[in-house]
C-alpha cells in the first residue's frame, strides 16, 4: 500500500488537523496552511486544545481554529438548571424544520437562554494529522475513545516520542521550521499553493527559524521562502505595541523567548547614544605659569 501523504490525504473523506498545547507560531502557520489546502477538496477541520492569542491574528484562517475536537454531534446542556425540572423532551419536524421541545413538569420553569449551551462533540475524522509536538502529552485528543481506531500520522521537524502502543506514522524531517517541512510536502504531493497560503507559510519560517538566525537554516529554506514569494505570499508585519489602542496591552507571546542583544548590536546603540548626548562647551586647557613669563634664550656658539 502507498502511505505517501497524497494517497493518505486522497483516501480520507474526513480529516481533522491537531495542534499541540500551546503552539508556537510557526505550528499554527503549518497547520493553518495545510488546512487551506485541503479544504476545498476535503472535510476538513483544524483544533487546538489551547485558545488563540492575539500574536495569531495575522495569520490568514485562524478564526477556523477551534477548541473543540469535533462536530460529529450537536450537544445542549442545560446548565444550572434543575435536571428532575424537566418531563420529557421531544421533537418534530414542521415545514422541513426540525423542532426540539424541552417539557418541564407541572409548575417548572423552562431552562432560561442564560442555561442553555449548545456545542459539538465526537469527532468524524478518519485520518488525524498532528502538527509539531514534542511527545504524545502535547496532543491531550489523540488518548480519547473518539480517536480510537482513527489512522494518525505526524509532520514535524523531529520525531514524535509515542508510547509503545501508540500507531503513528511519522512524516518528521529534519528542517528550520514546521512551516518548511509543510511548504515542502505541498509540493512534493502536487497540492495546491496559493497566496493566502504562501503568506502563512512565510510567517511560519520567519518565526520558527528565529529569523533564519537558526543553525537549521540551509539553502533550501531560503529556496523555499523565495519560491513561496514569487507565489504570492506577503510579509505580514509582527503585532507590536503601536498596532494596538492606547492603553492596550498586548499579550507577550508564549512561544517567543525575550531576544538576546547581539553584542555588535549592543556597541552600535552605545555608539549611538554617545552622539545623543548633548556638546559640552570645550573648556579651556589650562595654560603653566612658566609660558608668560619672559624667556632668555642663549645661544649656541660655533667654533
Amino acid at each position: 500500500m502507498d502511505n505517501s501523504l497524497k494517497n493518505l490525504i486522497d483516501s480520507a473523506s474526513s480529516i481533522l488537523i491537531l495542534l499541540p498545547t500551546k503552539a508556537y507560531l510557526d505550528q499554527v502557520a503549518a497547520g493553518l496552511s495545510l488546512y487551506l489546502t485541503l479544504k476545498s477538496s476535503k472535510d476538513v477541520a483544524v483544533s487546538s486544545p489551547s485558545q488563540m492569542t492575539v500574536e495569531f491574528s495575522r495569520l490568514i484562517g485562524v478564526d477556523k481554529i477551534s477548541t473543540e475536537l469535533g462536530n460529529k454531534n450537536l450537544v445542549i446542556t442545560f446548565p444550572n438548571y434543575q435536571a428532575t425540572n424537566i418531563e420529557r423532551v421531544s421533537y418534530d419536524i414542521e415545514e422541513g424544520q426540525f423542532k426540539l421541545s424541552v417539557i418541564p413538569k407541572a409548575g417548572m420553569t423552562v431552562p432560561t437562554s442564560e442555561q442553555t449551551n449548545i456545542s459539538y462533540a465526537g469527532v468524524k475524522a478518519d485520518l488525524i494529522i498532528l502538527v509539531g509536538g514534542a511527545n504524545e502529552s502535547h496532543f491531550p485528543a489523540i488518548s480519547t475513545p473518539d480517536l480510537k481506531g482513527v489512522k494518525i500520522i505526524h509532520i514535524g521537524t523531529r520525531l514524535l516520542e509515542v508510547s509503545s502502543d501508540a500507531q503513528i506514522m511519522s512524516f518528521a524531517r529534519p528542517g528550520s521550521s514546521s512551516s518548511e517541512l509543510v511548504g515542502n510536502l505541498i509540493k512534493e504531493n502536487d497540492l495546491s499553493i496559493d497566496a493566502d497560503i504562501a503568506t502563512n507559510l512565510l510567517a511560519g519560517i520567519e518565526d520558527g527559524s528565529k529569523n533564519f538566525q537558526s543553525p537549521d537554516v540551509t539553502a533550501d529554506t531560503f529556496s523555499m521562502f523565495a519560491q513561496l514569494l514569487n507565489m504570492g505570499g506577503q510579509r505580514i508585519k509582527k503585532m507590536t505595541a503601536s498596532s494596538f489602542p492606547q492603553g492596550a496591552i498586548p499579550t507577550q507571546p508564549y512561544n517567543q523567548q525575550p531576544k538576546q542583544v547581539p553584542q555588535s548590536q549592543k556597541l552600535v546603540e552605545q555608539i549611538l547614544q554617545g552622539q545623543e548626548q548633548p556638546d559640552k562647551e570645550p573648556q579651556p586647557e589650562e595654560v603653566p605659569t612658566s609660558w608668560s613669563e619672559p624667556k632668555i634664550y642663549t645661544g649656541t656658539s660655533v667654533s
